[in-house]
């Protein structure tokens, strides 16, 4: 079952977004505070502009008399009184020339001017130059409207907020207040979004850089892929596909397939060594088998025929017939073994299974009968249905099933032919009801000359191993309760 793990490189991917979408987020919400705390500190800064000028100039009024010329001192000390509670804000007076009027290019002097809190040595009293035309073009605003005004310039990282009002029953005279709205992330604000943008491009600079070494990393590791899929049994190596890390691996695949091939040389040396080592046994043994099987025989006709030549007509004729019995016994033997080391040819044709497992019970009924054994066949399956096998072939190994059974079976006893077709596969049983075979013996009961019957040859188990084998099956002897229950198993398409 394959793993629902992500692959490396999904999870390197997956944690670069969450990284992006992190820095991403950060940057969003230092713009959202830099946003709001600037717009806070505008309202701030001219709310205090606002609040300076119009303090200013109600207290000058409570102070002076409008008859009475205007007192700089006054001023100054209004301006100090006031300006000093206010941090950061400065001011001063501003009076028209009323000679020319009131219009947009009202002329006028700048009175007194005051920044009680200076952050350098003391108050300061020279007037700001860089911001005299906006203070200039809100005065004169504020002289045309008549009431008190407000402008707004943006300078570099700051903001600066001017505000001019008229003094009450003092024609001609106002006051003008001029506050800061620093940058709302500080000096460095700037500076922060600034890196948190250049990390952002970072990102994904390195997002396009991480795609492209990653594609090739994952075409690397399909090159893999199909030079292992697409190998034969013969170690080939593969050749390096450029990536450092893959090319370890492929490397090491070739050390090891190396060190593989050298094993399996060695391997198929030591097998071959063992085949003609097993072949020169199997030689030993299967001669040491015939010569004792023809022996017995062979011995048998000699003391008949050495009695026969002493002996009246009689006994030579039963001496004669016993010789040619024995004849038989032999011609057995070796039609068996000569069966046996024959070639099996399988030439697999569709054949009608239920027709062809009652052939074979209707063959062996005479013996049943005569051997009082009961012979029956169980098959579920449909009558139409037909398999791909070599029925002749399949036929000798089931009838050498069938025989040895009846052979085992007492009288009064059951033997079972039964078949069923799944999954493309014949499963033929062949079922008695007589002693069965020792569990010690089952790995040797299909070899050659192994018997548990005096008529037997011992050959007919190892015909239908051989046969099965040669379809790409198996024959085997399954657990039952009751006897003995051999098992044939080969390949075949139904139909």
């Amino acid at each position: 079952m394959p793993s629902r793990r992500l692959s490396f490189a999904g999870q390197l991917a997956i944690f670069w977004v969450l990284v992006a979408a992190l820095c991403a987020v950060l940057l969003g919400l230092l713009g959202f505070m830099a946003n709001a705390n600037g717009a806070r500190q505008l309202d701030l800064a001219r709310q205090s502009s606002l609040a300076g000028c119009q303090s200013v100039a109600s207290r000058y009024d409570a102070s002076a008399e409008p008859s009475q010329p205007a007192s700089s001192d006054l001023m100054h000390a209004i301006l100090d009184i006031v300006l000093a509670h206010m941090e950061g804000v400065e001011g001063g007076f501003w009076r028209i020339d009323l000679e020319h009027g009131v219009h947009p290019t009202a002329r006028g002097t700048f009175e007194v001017y005051a920044f009680p809190t200076y952050p350098g040595s003391g108050v300061k009293r020279d007037i700001p130059e860089a911001e005299t035309p906006l203070i200039l073009r809100t005065l004169q605003k504020a002289s045309m409207a008549g009431r008190a005004t407000s402008a707004t310039v943006a300078v570099q990282n700051d903001a600066i907020v001017v505000a001019a009002c008229p003094v009450a029953h003092h024609a001609g005279l106002f006051v003008w207040s001029l506050a800061r709205a620093h940058a709302p992330l500080g000096a460095n604000g700037l500076i922060l979004l600034g890196g948190l943008a250049g990390l952002l491009a970072l990102l994904v600079a390195s997002a396009v850089w991480l795609g492209v070494h990653l594609r090739r990393w994952r075409a690397g590791l399909a090159r893999i892929e199909v030079a292992l899929a697409t190998r034969d049994a013969r170690f080939a190596p593969m050749s390096a596909v450029g990536t450092p890390d893959l090319d370890r691996i492929v490397f090491a695949f070739n050390a090891y397939g190396e060190q593989a091939a050298a094993l399996e040389r060695q391997s198929l040396a030591l097998r071959e060594r063992l085949g003609a080592a097993e072949r020169f046994a199997a030689l030993g043994r299967l001669a040491a088998e015939v010569a004792h099987e023809i022996r017995n025989p062979i011995g048998a006709m000699r003391l008949k025929a050495e009695n026969a030549l002493v002996g009246e007509r009689d006994r030579k004729d039963r001496a004669l017939a016993a010789i040619l019995e024995q004849i038989a016994r032999v011609e057995t033997q070796l039609a068996a073994l000569l069966a046996l080391t024959r070639p099996i040819r399988i030439s697999a044709e569709p054949v009608a299974l239920p027709a062809w497992l009652r052939a074979r019970v209707e063959l062996h009924g005479e013996r049943a009968q005569r051997a009082r054994v009961t012979l029956t066949c169980v098959y579920a399956g449909e009558d139409t249905v037909r398999v791909c096998i070599d029925a002749e072939q399949l036929a000798r190994a089931v009838d050498n099933l069938l025989v040895n059974a009846l052979r085992h079976t007492p009288a009064l006893g059951e033997v079972t032919l039964c078949a069923t077709v799944s999954r493309e596969t014949l499963r033929i049983e062949v079922l008695d009801t007589g002693p069965g075979v020792a569990v010690t013996e089952h790995k040797t009961v299909f070899d050659p000359f192994v018997t548990g019957h005096a008529a037997g040859t011992g050959l007919g188990l190892a015909v239908v191993r051989e046969i099965a084998i040669a379809h790409g099956g198996r024959a085997f002897i399954a657990p039952s309760e009751r006897g003995a229950r051999f098992v044939i198993e080969v390949p075949c398409q139904s139909s």
